[in-house]
């Protein structure tokens, strides 16, 4: 047990469960890896055992700044270990040496990390509350905080979020619907820290278990007004080609052919091309732009397909030229009907943070000019569709799917280009995140890749029919449902996240001032 000074300890913690320091290390390492997708083995229950070992770190702290500092260390190789996949795009798209591209998944998970100390801290100033059954509900209310906080600040990054360990049990998710992903977080993280405690206390996790497997009269639909008959193409292009201008006219070529063989087969009301499907401008006139309307016409189906683009801002002090990354609707004339800006760039990919200062600072794509979000966020209208369109790294963001669906969309697309990662198990996490926008929205998800993982993701976060990594293929669905139900998640949206961090600090203050337990 803890000797703190402060006389904060954890009389409820099973002695059994008091490790060493390295044990606990250990447990947390083990639980991250094995608990979010990786390359060998995903056991979505590991990740319990990331808060749990949280806890007992917090339980060894003598001080605040030691629960901290010991909460991160505890917390850093896992998330380190869980985005070793950083180093392909940094070393083999951005050009940075080995020296400089082995240390990012440490300094990336060193940020993730940090949440985790906060956690630990928070753990810690419950003292010897930290086995009241309320202290449970403050160690979720702080974890879905921490996630909230991850979320936004730093430009966010809410990758590796708790809940998106048991994204291939959809039926685990439910949750979400009501109070967010981060919700669910929040709910894994106080089983988490319930599997610590002593005697009954720990069977307080069943009553949680429950929770996540809400049933499914709850949190079902009702029936879509009207469905959708979608084919996608994965073009699987290799990265390294992709912006290759004498490889332009063949990667065309290829999506054309791809669309030629889908709509041969099945009867489709939009065809869905990955990100950047188009290598080249799109909006200027020329050879690629006029094959590309003439392919489409020829179809005779809308086409929803990934481009770069360009805008050239008027003011005084403005580059000539700012690059976009665009999503293009194209109707079954070959004619541009509308189209899509992304909005939330990837940072040091698609612009540099704070770059005016940090001049010495480059970009990891290619090209002179960075890229600026886009400000026309209405969905994609073709027939009965109201496509809310997410490009790659948007889907990570709850408040992004949110926004399309407020704006009225019935159905998202994600089109995305993952190749950047390798056969890493990067494109799995960012599929497994992606899939609880689809329930904490209602909404059917079209999931369109380069190199996968293509996949068709109902409400319910099930997936229909998907493809695998590195391959050529041709995904189609006839009854994508169009649904207008908004979950309860989507009504309160600011409220329930305004909830976390009021309820954090209202909890940790009733907990702190209650007298001290003498129960067993």
């Amino acid at each position: 047990m803890s000797n703190r000074s402060s006389g904060f300890s954890f009389p409820s913690l099973h002695p059994d469960l008091l490790l060493p320091r390295f044990m606990t290390l250990g447990m947390a390492l083990a639980g991250t890896w094995f608990g979010f997708a990786n390359p060998f083995l995903h056991l979505p229950l590991a990740i319990l055992l990331l808060p749990a070992a949280l806890v007992l770190a917090a339980n060894r702290a003598e001080t605040p700044g030691q629960a901290f500092r010991m909460g991160m260390l505890t917390a850093l190789p896992g998330y380190a270990a869980s985005l070793y996949w950083l180093v392909i795009p940094v070393h083999d798209h951005g050009s940075l040496p080995w020296a400089l591209a082995l240390p990012c998944p440490v300094l990336v998970g060193g940020v993730l990390a940090a949440y985790g100390g906060i956690y630990c801290l928070g753990i810690y100033l419950l003292g010897d509350k930290g086995r009241h059954p309320l202290a449970l509900v403050f160690s979720g209310l702080l974890w879905a905080t921490l996630e909230l906080a991850r979320n936004h600040l730093l430009t966010g990054f809410p990758w590796l979020t708790l809940a998106s360990a048991f994204s291939p049990w959809s039926q685990t998710l439910g949750l979400a619907a009501w109070c967010g992903a981060f919700g669910l977080s929040g709910l894994l993280a106080g089983m988490g820290h319930a599997l610590v405690l002593r005697g009954w206390r720990r069977l307080l996790v069943l009553p949680m278990i429950g929770l996540c497997m809400l049933p499914a009269w709850i949190t079902s639909s009702a029936p879509a007004p009207a469905t959708a008959s979608v084919a996608m193409v994965q073009g699987n292009i290799e990265q390294g080609q992709k912006w290759d201008e004498t490889l332009q006219t063949r990667i065309l070529q290829t999506y054309v052919e791809l669309s030629r063989q889908a709509v041969s087969s099945f009867k489709s009301d939009l065809l869905v091309w990955p990100e950047t499907a188009l290598p080249f401008y799109l909006q200027d006139p020329g050879d690629l732009s006029s094959a590309m309307r003439i392919a489409v016409a020829e179809l005779g189906t809308p086409v929803l397909a990934g481009s770069p683009a360009y805008s050239m801002p008027l003011g005084k002090n403005e580059p000539r030229y700012v690059l976009h990354n665009r999503a293009y609707l194209l109707g079954p004339n070959g004619e541009i009907q509308a189209w899509y800006d992304k909005e939330h760039l990837v940072p040091f990919g698609e612009y540099v943070p704070l770059g005016q200062w940090l001049p010495f600072l480059t970009k990891l794509v290619p090209g002179e000019y960075e890229f600026r979000p886009g400000q026309n966020s209405a969905p994609l209208r073709s027939g009965d569709m109201a496509v809310g369109t997410l490009i790659c790294y948007e889907a990570i963001f709850p408040e992004l799917a949110q926004k399309q669906v407020e704006l009225g969309a019935n159905v998202l697309v994600n089109i995305s280009n993952d190749a950047w990662f390798g056969r890493t198990s990067a494109p799995l996490q960012h599929l497994h995140l992606t899939i609880l926008r689809a329930v904490e929205q209602n909404r059917a998800i079209i999931r369109c890749t380069n190199t996968g993982v293509s996949t068709f993701i109902d409400p319910d976060g099930r997936l229909r029919d998907r493809s695998e990594l590195f391959t050529t293929d041709i995904l189609h669905r006839t009854d994508i449902p169009l649904l207008t139900q908004k979950t309860f998640y989507h009504e309160h949206f600011l409220f329930i996240h305004w909830c976390y961090p009021f309820l954090t600090l209202g909890l940790l203050v009733v907990l702190r001032r209650r007298g001290p337990n003498t129960s067993a």
